[in-house]
């Protein structure tokens, strides 16, 4: 039996934690300012590339580096990760635009009816995404070829794959246990948000840093450009592996839904729906968890405030946008069907679009049922209280969310303001992330 991880039991190895105190006294403040052309110019070297292809990235870019140095308060762990992200990132830029002059038949590749699996963080998406991504007519982004895209063959694949694990078992080193709250592996589904990061309009900076100055540029921002690239790197991907239908996944489509209808006008989509306080409160606690890896300096109270307010503004923009589309075009999911009868959840979505549930399809989902951890409920433990949350928040936030699709937390109650202060709460688990 695993004892619950709080935000307080899962805390960086020693060697990590001496680290970042050796540095902090050492330098003072850490954090360095880092110009945009000196990342560029040393990806330039490293990747013997000049060319990064159409598209401004330079000033997202900038506005990110600038918010980590004015708002995020790094430690030597993150200022390092912070560098070595941007450089993978411009490098993988660079190889993409390289690979695409040389086969030029990559950019020909039509993104035919993608599935986009949304919903709040931590509604069931990433368990939905892994079941879908096990149905040989169905492809997912693997973490692999998203950290390592180039070529668009499979050569030197076992290698790619041997690089990528040797990167997330240094992520799990750092957080100890993270792979039991959120599944990580070379080989599973990755979120598509990574292919709009050589865009530098990602809200994944936002996830692992904390940069307020970058985020409030960034909503206000076309994000066309970034779904722009998001196809780009499809058709990279389908150039290696062709012929089955994408499924893609990432709570932050909701955000930007027109700019993605603009890329992908005939996509479909997949939403889950959990009881708001409930998902907000796990993301909070997953993203505390995350944050403390690169800062010594991370918020729970902060980071849950920002957490319910701009996923209340989003849930609520995505409803009325959505409810622009045929029916025939999005499918409703409830995060309690889904936990209690995964095989019948699928056989629902696969109705509602008029897919083919194949015998192996279906054998194939079910022995990615047996090999999730029995003992893995309860793990997470978090109490909304943590992060300034209160069961009223929900119906501050939430209430015609909550009416619409008949979720909520048992003890929700009248509005009240959004406070700062901890407060009483129950504890709540997770059981699939």
């Amino acid at each position: 039996m695993q004892s619950a991880a709080t935000i307080y039991r899962l805390r960086s190895p020693i060697a990590i934690r001496a680290l970042n105190r050796f540095g902090a006294m050492l330098n003072g403040k850490v954090s360095r300012r880092i110009p945009p052309e000196e990342l560029i110019e040393t990806a330039r070297r490293r990747a013997n590339l000049n060319d990064f292809g159409n598209g401004d990235f330079r000033e997202p870019l900038g506005r990110l580096l600038e918010s980590c140095w004015r708002d995020a308060r790094l430690n030597v762990i993150g200022n390092i990760a912070l560098r070595s992200d941007i450089l993978r990132i411009l490098r993988n830029r660079l190889l993409l635009q390289r690979d695409r002059s040389l086969q030029p038949e990559i950019a020909q590749h039509r993104i035919r009816a993608p599935l986009f699996v949304v919903g709040l963080p931590r509604t069931g998406t990433t368990f939905l995404h892994t079941l879908l991504s096990a149905d040989p007519a169905n492809r997912a982004p693997l973490t692999w070829e998203v950290m390592e895209p180039s070529p668009p063959t499979n050569a030197e694949k076992q290698r790619r794959i041997r690089r990528a694990s040797q990167n997330l078992a240094c992520l799990e080193w750092m957080a100890p246990n993270f792979r039991k709250l959120h599944p990580i592996g070379a080989e599973l589904p990755q979120e598509c948000v990574s292919l709009m990061s050589p865009s530098f309009l990602s809200d994944q900076f936002d996830t692992m840093y904390n940069v307020p100055g970058y985020r409030k540029w960034f909503l206000q921002q076309d994000l066309q450009p970034a779904y722009e690239f998001h196809r780009r790197f499809l058709q990279h991907l389908q150039e290696r592996e062709n012929g089955r239908r994408w499924i893609l996944k990432a709570p932050t489509h909701m955000f930007g839904l027109p700019a993605l209808l603009a890329i992908y006008p005939d996509a479909l989509f997949l939403q889950t729906h959990r009881a708001p306080l409930e998902a907000i409160t796990s993301v909070s606690s997953l993203i505390t968890i995350l944050r403390r890896v690169f800062s010594d300096a991370a918020d729970p109270v902060e980071i849950g405030t920002e957490a319910i307010r701009y996923w209340s503004t989003t849930l609520t923009k995505f409803i009325g946008e959505r409810d622009r589309l045929a029916p025939e075009r999005i499918f409703d999911l409830s995060y309690v069907e889904l936990r209690r009868d995964p095989i019948g959840a699928i056989r629902r979505i696969y109705k509602h679009f008029g897919w083919v549930l194949s015998p192996r399809a279906e054998n194939r989902m079910r022995e990615v049922l047996a090999k999730q951890p029995h003992d893995l409920q309860g793990f997470h433990r978090y109490e909304a209280a943590q992060f300034g949350l209160r069961p009223e928040h929900e119906q501050e936030f939430f209430a015609d969310y909550c009416e619409r699709f008949s979720v909520g937390s048992p003890g929700s109650t009248r509005p009240v303001q959004l406070t700062s202060a901890l407060h009483q709460s129950r504890f709540v688990r997770d059981g699939l992330g």
